[in-house]
């Protein structure tokens, strides 16, 4: 339990936080997810979309739950895979 008022406040503040990053990240997984399950049915056109999308969250997440140089390397990692598809 909180003293003061301050730490209410924190605590509210925190509880916040955590639920929008959890979401973020969530959706950052989902989006990579997709762009995975389109590489592997072997549609570019759909895989090309996908990854667009992909990126733009992951790019989105930077600085505020994800290192740059993390994000980085998954967009570098996801676009090598499409890139490779024939």
């Amino acid at each position: 339990m909180a003293n003061h008022k301050s730490s209410d406040k924190r605590i509210l503040v925190t509880a916040k936080k955590n639920a929008i990053n959890t979401s973020r990240r969530s959706a950052v997984k989902t989006a990579t997810k997709k762009a995975l399950a389109a590489i592997e049915s072997g549609d570019k056109a759909a895989a090309v979309v996908a990854t667009r999308s992909a990126e733009s969250k992951i790019m989105k997440m930077v600085g505020k739950i994800m290192p740059k140089k993390r994000a980085a390397r998954k967009v570098s990692r996801l676009t090598k895979k499409v890139s490779k598809m024939a």
